[in-house]
């Protein structure tokens, strides 16, 4: 493997952070938008269509330390961070970063105008190695070492400023954990140019998402691994709530009683690859084959309302009392 030449792109990278919002009901678009206002003078952007998402203007984050790296080798980052939260259906907030590896120009650190007129953008001075880094950032590689570049916590940092803004009244509708998906992309040296990708479960909050791409931009794959990163933790939280609801175990509608804050709140935000580019959506499809994202998730849906249909032809069936 031979390193880069200047200017040449290496690997793209990046973190997502899925939580529930801390509030009692869905916000609204205009709270929403209040909510994610994180810089002054810039809009808060919003779609519609085919359901409700607002993203908070870009913040750029400086950064000069050490790149993670799959063999240990020092490799120095100079540049940006580009991060931003987005709120879907008022009702689930990402905090996302992400950064694009390029091979530095210069052996020395530049002026900070240099790095700042390519946001998202970090230069490599080193033997930048793209699948080094790319394993490096997934696997934690120096995550432990100080200087590192952490771009879960510029993540974490963006949670925490969003969730604590007043609006908020924090008395969720029920218990959650916070997910995490890391993500790396190298360039494909296949000649058909069809992305691909391998999704790993890591344990109970973390995923990993390691990906090999044509020329794509890395917003778009920021994109994708929103939506991966919204589903999985749709999915992993109806498990849970299913789970600590007793179904299949508890007598009486006790079960179904406690699954209602799903159906009243997280049941019909499951809309996978709503804001996909057409170039990744093989990655989604690939995914719908294995692990089956969907089919899981139909499949936990129609036994919640298989029990709600039973408890309601159980408790039609009872006598009334008379009067």
């Amino acid at each position: 493997m031979t390193a880069p030449a200047a200017g040449a792109p290496v690997v793209a990278c990046g973190e997502v952070r899925t939580c529930l919002l801390q509030h009692s009901a869905a916000l609204a678009d205009g709270a929403a938008s209040q909510l994610l206002q994180l810089r002054s003078g810039e809009r808060v952007r919003i779609s519609k269509r085919p359901n409700t998402a607002l993203t908070s203007p870009d913040v750029l984050t400086g950064v000069d330390c050490q790149l993670a790296t799959g063999s240990g080798s020092r490799v120095r980052g100079i540049g940006t961070v580009l991060s931003h939260a987005t709120l879907t259906d008022g009702r689930v907030l990402q905090a996302s970063a992400h950064l694009r590896v390029l091979a530095a120009e210069a052996a020395h650190r530049q002026p900070w105008g240099h790095y700042l007129v390519r946001p998202g953008v970090v230069e490599a001075v080193g033997r930048a190695v793209p699948e080094d880094l790319a394993d490096g950032f997934l696997r934690g590689g120096q995550a432990s070492l100080a200087g590192t570049a952490d771009l879960g916590a510029v993540g974490e940092r963006l949670l925490a400023e969003v969730l604590a803004r007043p609006q908020l009244d924090r008395r969720p509708p029920f218990k959650s954990r916070r997910t995490r998906l890391r993500w790396s992309a190298v360039r494909s040296g296949d000649t058909d140019g069809v992305p691909r990708g391998r999704f790993t479960i890591v344990d109970d909050t973390e995923r990993t998402l390691r990906l090999e791409v044509g020329s794509v931009d890395p917003e778009a794959l920021a994109r994708l691994c929103e939506d991966l990163a919204l589903h999985d933790w749709l999915l992993t939280t109806l498990i849970q709530m299913v789970d600590r609801s007793g179904l299949g175990t508890t007598p009486g509608p006790d079960a179904v009683i406690r699954l209602s804050p799903a159906v009243d709140h997280l049941l019909h935000l499951w809309m996978p690859m709503a804001r996909v580019d057409l170039i990744l959506m093989p990655l989604w499809e690939s995914l719908e084959t294995k692990p089956g994202f969907t089919r899981q998730w139909q499949a936990l849906v129609q036994r919640i309302r298989d029990q709600l249909a039973l408890q309601s032809v159980t408790l039609q069936g009872k006598p009334h009392a008379l009067t």
